[in-house]
């Protein structure tokens, strides 16, 4: 869990948002709604350290600034490409360590590349499996308009035994 200690926010004042020029500041359900995340996910970015120093009302409620709502879009991008939670976090620890972008990208850069090969293969698992899909819908259209014509269900029935002897083997 995440130590870090929390910064407390003044409660803003009742009358509205606060003065020209400061941040914006947002409650959890705002910045589930802007970053299609559950509350429950950002307590969990927060707790594992993918979300560190989350700010908080006096209140104790969580609030979020743009930093944290870019960080959350930015999680959201990074998972929505494949990459794990552990990754995420590996590219956070190497942004904190190195405090460089740079440095950061080039493990993202790795990460991406290992994804992209996977995905390939994947994509040959399923065009693969589309191919067997299509081949197998094609004999049993053959198989049921065969059983549609009484004439041909009679020799269909020698070829039909012939077919799944070859299914087995």
């Amino acid at each position: 869990m995440a130590s870090e200690a929390r910064s407390l926010v003044p409660d803003p004042p009742s009358d509205g948002p606060g003065a020209e020029g400061e941040e914006e500041l947002v409650d959890i359900g705002e910045a589930c709604r802007r970053c299609g995340v559950s509350a429950r996910t950002i307590r969990y970015y927060e707790e594992v350290g993918l979300l560190p120093g989350v700010r908080r009302r006096a209140s104790g409620r969580r609030v979020y600034g743009p930093d944290e709502l870019e960080r959350l879009a930015f999680i959201g991008r990074l998972k929505k490409l494949g990459l794990t939670l552990a990754e995420i976090r590996e590219l956070n620890a190497v942004y904190a360590i190195a405090g460089s972008t740079h440095d950061m990208l080039q493990v993202l850069d790795a990460h991406l590349g290992r994804h992209l090969v996977d995905l390939d293969a994947r994509i040959e698992e399923l065009v693969s499996l589309r191919d067997d899909m299509t081949r197998y819908r094609d004999r049993i259209g053959a198989r049921v308009q065969q059983l549609n014509d009484p004439a041909q269900a009679a020799g269909a029935a020698s070829q039909s035994s012939k077919d799944n002897k070859e299914d087995r083997s």
